[in-house]
């Protein structure tokens, strides 16, 4: 097993920061990773587990054990007259994985299509798009303590899953490494075609009875023309949440900004466009030297090569200082500052 040091991180997260870890390794099965995690002289090293890299900003050097999930593989474990159940390596590419979902033609993923990423990382921030959130088909996953080495099954309701929010980013963060999701996939498709533009999409791709495959296409498009490729300009994708705020206080606002989009949460909330609101404070298309807010989608923090991870995280203060003292809602980082 190759244990490297003084090791450069920067293909390994996607806006590209140059900073390295002390050690480094792959891991490519439960075994090694238990293998790995009962080695003496890493037992107390602080660890940091790595897919995609494509949630994290590093504003520093990591000075502990950097490792990389690597286990793939796909199988099916169970099936019922309207489930197909699909475990999945916490290695495996989030797309590849989805694409493999319609090989299937079994349906819950479509809307999921293209967000960079890797199985193992989807439960820890239950990723989201169009209207779908990964709780919707989750059903369970395997993970490994830290400390003790020993694996733990976490079903749906012990994952605690939030908007962007699990168990794994508040009482267990930095406990557990995933090794393997199980998703419940349907056989009878359940087409949510309501959020965003799919609906529109659709429609220019002269697509009149949907199916998951056609949905999956019009996510895919959509995505290209909103979010710069993280291989081209260096982005973690949305770097702020929609912020959820009470409707007494989306009311005021809307009062002095009759365009302020909304979507309900509840009866009592509403969640708003992060990105309208960063629009609107100014920063959209801004450029600072060598990094610097997306000219087409203001959610999106972009390193243009060169700057460093602390210049792009004080962005995202200033435009949470911005929004903040314009509309009165505190924006929340969705990415993961190390």
């Amino acid at each position: 097993m190759l244990i490297q040091s003084q090791f450069s991180l920067k293909p390994y997260n996607t806006f590209g920061i140059d900073v390295k870890a002390k050690y480094f390794a792959q891991f490519d099965s439960l075994e090694e990773l238990q293998q790995l995690l009962q080695m003496p002289n890493f037992k107390q090293e602080p660890k940091l587990i790595v897919g995609g890299g494509s949630n994290l900003l590093f504003t520093q050097d990591f000075d502990g054990l950097v490792l990389l999930n690597h286990i793939k593989g796909i199988e099916k474990v169970k099936e019922d007259e309207e489930h197909v159940y699909l475990k999945a390596g916490g290695g495996e590419i989030w797309h590849d994985f989805v694409l493999y979902t319609l090989q299937q033609n079994v349906g819950g993923l479509e809307n999921l299509s293209l967000i960079p990423g890797t199985v193992g990382a989807a439960p820890l921030q239950n990723i989201g798009a169009y209207g779908v959130e990964i709780k919707d088909v989750f059903y369970k996953l395997d993970a490994v303590h830290q400390q003790t080495g020993e694996l733990k099954v976490f079903d749906k309701q012990a994952c605690r899953f939030g908007y962007r929010e699990s168990i794994f980013k508040n009482e267990l963060k930095g406990q557990y490494i995933i090794t393997s999701v199980t998703f419940r996939l349907h056989k009878a498709h359940q087409l949510n075609t309501s959020y965003g533009a799919i609906t529109s999409t659709l429609e220019e791709m002269q697509v009149l009875s949907p199916t998951i495959q056609d949905i999956s296409a019009a996510v895919c498009q959509i995505r290209k023309s909103k979010l710069p490729d993280p291989l081209v300009i260096g982005n973690a994708g949305s770097f702020f949440k929609n912020p959820e705020i009470p409707v007494g206080q989306f009311e005021a606002l809307k009062q002095n900004y009759p365009a302020l989009p909304s979507y309900p949460v509840s009866q009592d909330t509403v969640k708003v466009p992060a990105g309208w609101l960063i629009e609107q404070s100014g920063w959209k298309g801004k450029v600072i030297e060598n990094y610097g807010v997306h000219k087409d989608q203001a959610l999106v923090l972009v390193n243009y090569g060169g700057a460093n991870g602390n210049q792009i995280y004080q962005l995202a203060k200033n435009i949470i200082q911005s929004v903040e003292e314009k509309f009165g809602i505190r924006l929340s980082p969705e990415v993961n500052i190390i």
